[in-house]
């Protein structure tokens, strides 16, 4: 019996680790891209439950600790992106094209590989930049909103420096309590069912090119990657296919009710797969069955996540979750500018995703991705025959590398 309370306990942390510290980037994200209050709950409780069975068919499928998450980075995009050309219907839209998208990177073996050779100085400045507005947050907040958002700050950086894992969720329940000390008529004022509520899609150029296209590589590079690294760093052979062709479907049929992407874990991967959850590492798949049934189970609070957003002034639950993401945006810039050869090219992507920009209804992660492939293409050192080879500076020598998530914070 206590060989089995040890993954149990720790799947348990692991799904109230992942909502807690990243069920506000969902929501400011829904929002951002035309969803109203029910939309953004019925997303929120659609990725949950997409994640929570995902997560307990793959492991008791496989016998693995595969954990699954939504897409953090992605909802962070969709708060980068904001409205797009169609509303929310053109939103749902492209959700349904991501999901697609992952499905044949499952099928089509190519199509992940092809992904996975996108330059990561690119693909991790991409990140970076949709990071940034959020990331700044919390900065915004102390100076708008000092009362409340003072605590919320304080509290993370104590448990930062003590516990970790918990400094977001802690956080945020600080900031719940000062909405419900402040919010007149408190949250019992809201709907607090939860319920499904179906869009009925739309699809435009300027949505599926601007979004589900972005959507697709972040999830793709910011998560299912390094997830799939977590999980081999722990000795397990996972079945990449497997994985993409189920999330991507569990993403695909979730779309109509709002949720934008699920896919492979990253650090709640190591909370599942690492030996915390069991000595044992055949034991450990417990751990990622028991993380998706509580997601699952969370996501049915998705109402009252909903309405505690409602209730507060914006920029604090933009700053809760911009302390989450805080974590993933130095991994990203981290990696983007690690290496030299590629380093202007990842400031180049970095500066246009961050700057919003949107140009024919397409919004400024794909233009940040597409200015920083060609200026990779432009500008590429080509060696010449005759001349012989530099040596490297010790200061500018690459050193080896070193796994990352760019994507591990708040899953």
């Amino acid at each position: 019996m206590s060989g089995l309370l040890q993954p149990v306990l720790a799947g348990l942390v692991t799904a109230l680790v992942g909502f807690a510290s990243s069920f506000t980037v969902v929501l400011a994200g829904l929002r951002a891209v035309g969803a109203d209050e029910s939309q953004a709950a019925s997303g929120l409780l659609a990725v949950s439950v997409a994640s929570g069975v995902c997560a307990v068919w793959l492991g008791l499928r496989h016998r693995l600790p595969m954990a699954i998450a939504w897409s953090t980075p992605g909802a962070a995009l969709l708060a980068a992106t904001g409205p797009v050309p169609g509303g929310w219907p053109a939103a749902v839209g492209a959700f349904i094209v991501c999901g697609v998208l992952i499905v044949a990177a499952g099928l089509f073996p190519a199509l992940g590989r092809a992904v996975a050779a996108i330059p990561g100085p690119i693909a991790s400045a991409m990140l970076a930049g949709v990071l940034l507005p959020l990331c700044t947050a919390p900065v915004r907040a102390l100076v708008e909103v000092p009362a409340l958002a003072a605590p919320v700050v304080l509290t993370w950086l104590l448990l930062h420096r003590f516990a970790r894992r918990w400094a977001v969720p802690a956080a945020l329940v600080v900031a719940a309590v000062a909405i419900a000390l402040t919010a007149p008529g408190g949250i019992g004022a809201h709907g607090l069912k939860p319920v499904f509520t179906l869009t009925t899609p739309e699809w435009t150029v300027p949505a599926v090119v601007g979004l589900a296209l972005p959507l697709f590589l972040v999830t793709m590079a910011a998560q299912n990657v390094p997830g799939m690294a977590v999980l081999r760093g722990f000795g397990y052979r996972p079945p990449f296919g497997a994985a993409l062709r189920v999330t991507g479907l569990a993403s695909a049929l979730g779309a109509p009710v709002g949720g934008h992407a699920v896919n492979l874990a990253a650090i709640t991967a190591a909370l599942a797969a690492g030996p915390d959850a069991h000595p044992d590492p055949e034991r450990r798949w417990v751990a990622s069955v028991t993380a998706g049934a509580g997601m699952a189970l969370l996501g049915l609070g998705a109402g009252v996540a909903t309405a505690l957003v409602l209730l507060s002034p914006p920029v604090l639950i933009e700053a809760v979750a911009g302390l989450a993401l805080l974590a993933a945006l130095a991994g990203a810039v981290s990696a983007a500018v690690a290496d030299p050869q590629a380093r202007e090219a990842a400031v180049v992507t970095f500066v246009v995703t961050a700057s919003g920009v949107s140009l024919f209804g397409v919004g400024g992660a794909f233009w940040g991705l597409l200015a920083g492939w060609l200026m990779l293409l432009l500008f590429r050192r080509r060696p010449t025959p005759d001349a012989p080879t530099p040596p490297v500076p010790a200061s500018d020598a690459p050193t080896p590398p070193v796994p990352t998530s760019a994507g591990r914070a708040g899953e």
